[in-house]
């Protein structure tokens, strides 16, 4: 909802909507996760009545009711904004909240929309309770589909690589294509989520280095702990002339924010030693041995921080070759002279090949169909992802899957231009001239699609 485009509280006639002010407060509650009870607090009525005496007091019930109606409103127009798409892909997530100690999923919806116009909504929260099942992710993501009525406009699903969402998607799979046709025999319905993938190869590889990591991550936790020593520390640091942000602590489950905790600690790497004369507590020094090891991990993760970081919304064609940039940095770290760096990027390598070792066959189709691409881009990035024998295969398979979908879509427009024209022929009121035009007309533009197939 656009709110700064809302029509005013009160119009230019000068007369005010009690309504409109509902509306408007149930959108603020929604919006900024107030609870019910804000609207019956004392200072926020005197706030209200205040801007503007006409304001009138409403309870706790009234505005839990109003939310459920704004609630019902945005759903009606979503869903006639979604009921117009052909296609719809779904993205899942699932978490605990912290709060609540509650297992949810969230449903995702993708798709075009009649402007051409790529949106992104959320369909649906799931609680899904331990423990999770494929079964039970597959009944959620289905009871979802069946209420927005979009079960047969499902494209293809995005889900993180856990056993339970391949049980998930091969039911969802096997369920729909009992009743729809799926695009190339169904080999795009099942996507695995790239960004994942990504994350599960860098925590492998940091794995191996975890000792050096936890040097640093303890030495930094310790100056962070007060005041005092972060003053102390910001002291020495000004002293030899380092002028940067302060230290950063990591959280160990993110990969990317112990990659910034790392990139930014080497800044401060002669500081440490100078900081620990003056602190003869501090005990977490790390060695010159783990500043060069920080370095050379920080040059592998720079490449997977840029791949991942590159877009706020990235869509499938620009995945292909950042994945071609990672397998570079891989590669190239396996033939470094430091059997630390080996050691790291051989773990990542063992975890690409298990995810890639197969065509990521989505992703090459969404690459070679942006016009700056086209299939060189495959060309270009499969000899050096796979083995030359299984490139080829791949390219190979890739073109194949191409043609595939073009038959497809083929027959979809063919059947679609018949049911129009007998829709045409069905309602018209027998007009003899009108009749042969439109039959000249269908059969001219059927010459030239037939022509168009045979170019091929």
């Amino acid at each position: 909802m656009e709110y700064n485009k809302s029509p005013p509280l009160i119009p230019l006639d000068g007369k005010y909507n009690a309504n409109k002010m509902r509306e408007s407060m149930a959108n603020w509650v929604l919006a900024t996760e107030q609870p019910f009870s804000i609207v019956e607090d004392d200072m926020f009525v005197y706030m209200m009545k205040t801007a503007n005496p006409m304001f009138e007091r409403i309870s706790r019930a009234t505005i839990k009711s109003d939310c459920f109606k704004v609630y019902e409103h945005e759903k009606k127009k979503l869903k006639a904004l979604i009921s117009n798409a052909s296609n719809i892909s779904l993205t899942t997530d699932c978490w605990k909240s912290s709060h609540q100690k509650i297992e949810y999923m969230v449903i995702t919806g993708h798709f075009i929309d009649q402007n051409w116009r790529l949106l992104k909504r959320v369909l649906s929260f799931v609680h899904v309770p331990p423990p999770r099942t494929g079964l039970d992710i597959a009944d959620g993501i289905y009871k979802c589909l069946k209420e927005w009525e979009i079960e047969r406009k499902v494209f293809s699903i995005s889900v993180d690589n856990a056993s339970y969402n391949d049980k998930a998607v091969s039911t969802l799979k096997t369920n729909f294509s009992r009743v729809k046709k799926l695009p190339c025999g169904g080999r795009l319905f099942h996507v695995r989520c790239c960004a994942h993938i990504l994350n599960l190869l860098v925590k492998d590889g940091l794995s191996r280095i975890e000792n050096v990591i936890e040097n640093v991550r303890e030495a930094v936790k310790y100056i962070n702990h007060s005041e005092a020593r972060l003053q102390s520390f910001s002291n020495v640091a000004h002293q030899l002339q380092v002028h940067d942000r302060r230290l950063l602590i990591d959280v160990p489950i993110r990969w990317n924010s112990t990659y910034d905790m790392l990139s930014l600690a080497i800044k401060f790497k002669d500081v440490f030693p100078r900081y620990a004369d003056y602190e003869p507590h501090f005990k977490h020094l790390p060695t010159e041995q783990d500043w060069e090891n920080v370095a050379s991990v920080c040059e592998v993760l720079k490449v997977f921080k840029v791949c991942t970081a590159g877009s706020d919304y990235p869509t499938a064609n620009l995945y292909l070759i950042e994945v071609y940039k990672i397998k570079e940095a891989i590669d190239k770290g396996i033939l470094s002279e430091s059997k630390f760096i080996r050691d790291m990027t051989t773990k990542m390598k063992e975890k690409f090949d298990k995810y890639w070792g197969e065509c990521h066959l989505l992703m090459a189709i969404a690459a070679v169909l942006d016009p700056r691409l086209k299939r060189r881009i495959i060309e270009f990035c499969y000899p050096n992802i796979y083995p030359a024998d299984e490139a080829s295969k791949n390219i190979q398979d890739v073109l194949n899957a191409l043609e595939l979908m073009y038959d497809e879509y083929l027959e979809m427009h063919d059947a679609s231009i018949k049911e129009s024209a007998s829709y045409k022929s069905g309602s018209s009121r027998g007009g003899t001239s009108s009749g042969a035009n439109e039959v000249s007309h269908g059969s001219r533009w059927d010459a030239f699609g037939e022509y168009i197939k045979n170019q091929r």
